[in-house]
């Protein structure tokens, strides 16, 4: 019982991110071509918001949905790791024309072919695993 909260709030994230057309192929091209500001202001957007959202976290001692601390630590920001990383991610998310979010939501939609990118993703993540111990972190 206390899942469904998490449905609701993943079809609602569903809802408007096929309103916001963040799971557009086209939009997100149109954003790699730099052809459009839409996705960049739906990113934005998102960047704002969340971190008011953390600074009223720490401000206000906010608890977990179980009662329990949050922790938010500071990270290390390794500009190399971040870059890499980054790049990854933007190639994976240039070439499929899908991240995490938007892929879940397109599967949702019926559009089938993205269990392609979800498997490999998942597969991705495996490998990663594996071979977590050997990278540099």
């Amino acid at each position: 019982m206390r899942y469904l909260y998490y449905l609701f709030v993943g079809i609602a994230f569903g809802f408007v991110m096929t309103k916001s057309e963040a799971v557009s192929w086209y939009r997100i091209q149109e954003m790699f071509r730099f052809e459009s500001f839409h996705m960049y202001g739906i990113i934005g957007t998102a960047v704002v918001v969340g971190a008011i959202g953390v600074a009223l976290l720490k401000r206000f001692d906010v608890h977990a949905y179980d009662g329990g601390e949050l922790s938010l630590k500071d990270k290390n920001l390794s500009v190399p790791r971040y870059l890499f990383g980054g790049i990854i991610f933007g190639l994976g998310w240039a070439l499929t024309g899908a991240c995490p979010g938007p892929m879940f939501t397109l599967l949702g939609q019926g559009v089938w072919m993205i269990g392609v990118v979800i498997l490999s993703s998942v597969a991705g993540t495996f490998v990663y695993g594996l071979l977590r111990d050997r990278l540099p972190h």
